[in-house]
């Protein structure tokens, strides 16, 4: 049996190799490509599907063949931020990896742990599980930005098993058995350009903590971009403002920490700052205590370009400032659990058009069609095209789970009789498309404790790396022992 410290090297190892090919969503040939080779190379017979999807089998060991196969999933691609001030081309750059005895973390830009660290684990439990039945990998792409991988992998890959592992999660010490629903919302609309002789001044918000939309969002954090919005809109009452650009956000599932526009306007500077100062305050009186960094940044510009019109400006301002941010509805079957929520997740303009990109998530289907509706009326009276992308369904919990109660059995033996935490999360995760596909999986979602997730202050809790590892591997090992 492999040792500790050779089992956490075999981890941090199978990691490290994917730090250094880049691989933001919708840019996995390169990952794609290298694992299926790194499948191989462990005696997998291996699938690369036209999503780029990789399906890898691995055959019982000897006198397990009569075992339930059992699916450990991830996938491939991440969240690519990086801080303020950091050069950083996701398309190329590799993660610079910065490790102690108590974390893994990136030089100045998001990990990749999610969920990086996840195919690692599968790698290992893959190479090392002494005793298991027949197993398949599935690692997707795409999962941060529309779950394309997920959506489009073929559901002939989820039969003929009876037990699927998702190593997706962020604690140790939790196993998920549930998921939300989610739905792509994406606004968009052509501009019209004219010049302007007013002064130019940027505004922009910063100091927010930001973090996962499914996450963090009942943690009662600000939005950059709905604050900017209020701002504009709150100087708007002191005068006539014009808007060059409007940007935030970067990714539809990221909270925005950061947003700035450019805008020109005959108020003066003085009545500027003073309005600023004041949406600080509201602010602070509502959010303070949950995100207590915030603050405006407001400098003047030159040569700052052409204006959108009157009609479009007074059309964005309302749809960000009407578009609900934040807890919709608690659950009412969990308490203190949020049922359903929205992220304005990215705002982006260019001198012909501006796109905006609203992700609801709930662990009720029915509250998302209520939501469609709301966006395609909003749609329709502020002027905007609205794209209906990618709907997950919600993951529901099963009863009576197999594999949850052998998991939490081997949690418990290997923690002294702890009992491992069950629940249903506000987050979506691609096993609500397994099930989709498959009603009959039997599945949970673990993984390595992780906290700061589409962050650059993304860190990996090295310490649970080898229980993580401990646990599936000692998971297999019983199911080896079911009968299929």
């Amino acid at each position: 049996m492999i040792d500790d410290a050779k089992l956490l090297e075999t981890v941090i190892s199978e990691f490290e190799t994917l730090t250094h090919i880049p691989r933001p969503s919708g840019h996995e040939k390169a990952v794609s490509d290298y694992l299926k080779k790194r499948f191989e190379e462990i005696g997998c017979t291996v699938t690369q599907d036209e999503a780029l999807n990789i399906i890898a089998e691995l055959p019982a060991t000897k006198g397990c063949e009569a075992a339930p196969r059992t699916i450990l999933q991830g996938h491939m691609d991440m969240v690519c931020v990086a801080k303020p001030g950091v050069i950083y081309d996701p398309l190329k750059d590799p993660i610079k990896l910065v490790r102690t005895e108590e974390s893994l973390t990136a030089d100045g830009t998001s990990l990749g742990g999610d969920d990086g660290i996840g195919v690692a684990e599968i790698l290992t439990a893959m190479q090392h599980t002494e005793e298991h039945g027949p197993l398949r990998a599935i690692v997707t792409v795409d999962e941060e930005q529309g779950m394309s991988g997920a959506r489009h992998l073929a559901a002939d890959h989820l039969k003929e098993a009876r037990f699927l592992i998702n190593c997706d999660s962020e604690d140790y010490h939790i196993m998920t058995v549930g998921s939300a629903g989610s739905v792509n919302l994406d606004f968009s609309s052509i501009l019209s350009r004219r010049e302007s002789e007013l002064p130019a001044y940027r505004i922009a918000v910063e100091g927010l903590l930001g973090g996962h939309s499914g996450e963090r969002i009942g943690d009662g954090r600000g939005n950059a971009i709905r604050i900017l919005a209020l701002a504009l809109q709150a100087l708007e009452a002191h005068g006539k403002i014009e808007i060059v650009t409007f940007t935030g956000g970067t990714a539809r599932n990221a909270i925005p920490p950061t947003a700035e526009a450019v805008i020109r306007t005959g108020i003066n500077e003085r009545e500027i700052v003073n309005v600023l100062v004041a949406e600080e305050k509201r602010f602070h009186a509502l959010y303070g205590t949950a995100d207590p960094a915030m603050k405006f940044a407001f400098t003047t510009v030159e040569n700052a370009g052409r204006v959108i019109g009157e009609a479009e400006k007074r059309d964005l301002i309302d749809l960000l400032t009407l578009l609900r941010t934040g807890v919709h509805d608690m659950s009412r079957l969990h308490v203190g659990k949020v049922e359903t929520s929205a992220n304005l997740g990215v705002l982006h303009m260019d001198e012909n058009d501006v796109r905006v990109q609203y992700f609801p998530r709930s662990s009720v289907n029915e509250r998302l069609d209520e939501i469609v509706v709301m966006g395609r009326t909003m749609a329709e009276r502020m002027n905007f095209n609205l794209t209906l992308g990618a709907q997950s369904p919600a993951w529901r919990e099963r009863e009576n789970s197999r594999l949850a109660q052998i998991m939490g059995e081997v949690y418990a033996a290997q923690n002294g009789g702890a009992q491992m935490t069950v629940e249903s999360i506000h987050a979506g995760l691609e096993t609500s498309w397994h099930a989709a596909k498959n009603p009959e999986l039997d599945m949970v979602s673990i993984g390595v404790t992780t906290t700061g997730i589409h962050t650059p202050d993304e860190r990996v809790d090295v310490t649970t790396i080898v229980p993580e590892a401990k646990l599936m591997m000692e998971t297999l090992r019983r199911i080896a022992q079911e009968k299929a």
